[in-house]
């Protein structure tokens, strides 16, 4: 929630709930005007719930931004998984590669870093991801 607020408003909020919204966004890339749909969940919702929610909201997007804390294994180790489903759901439909990028977040907590860089950019390789480390709050 904090990376999409801060992409949306370009202010930082450090606490959030375990709420599921839908954003929308215009914005000018390459001289094209985009228009994003965001689905924002938190994965202690995502975690909680029947397969059938997961699988509409896979349905739904066109790309998939996977975020994680820097300093928390948990929600790095589910990675793998989460991108499993996804490929299968979207991959097997039309044969495309489905754009997926992992995230590590609250890079600016480097004295609480659990899940070094390297990881993420060997996962992000094995997998056939994007891979960025950021701080929502910088």
């Amino acid at each position: 929630a904090a990376l999409t607020v801060r992409f949306l408003t370009r202010r930082f909020i450090g606490e959030y709930g375990d709420m599921e919204f839908i954003y929308s966004h215009n914005l000018t890339v390459d001289g094209r005007e985009i228009l994003f749909h965001i689905w924002d969940v938190p994965s202690s919702q995502e975690q909680a719930e029947e397969g059938s929610s997961e699988e509409k909201r896979i349905q739904w997007a066109d790309c998939f931004v996977l975020v994680y804390s820097i300093c928390d294994r948990a929600s790095f180790n589910i990675l793998p998984l989460k991108i499993q489903i996804i490929k299968a759901a979207k991959e097997g439909q039309n044969q495309e590669k489905v754009p997926i990028v992992i995230v590590g977040n609250k890079r600016d907590l480097h004295h609480q870093r659990m899940v070094s860089s390297e990881e993420g950019q060997l996962l992000a390789l094995s997998l056939d991801c994007g891979f960025y480390e950021v701080s929502a709050a910088e």
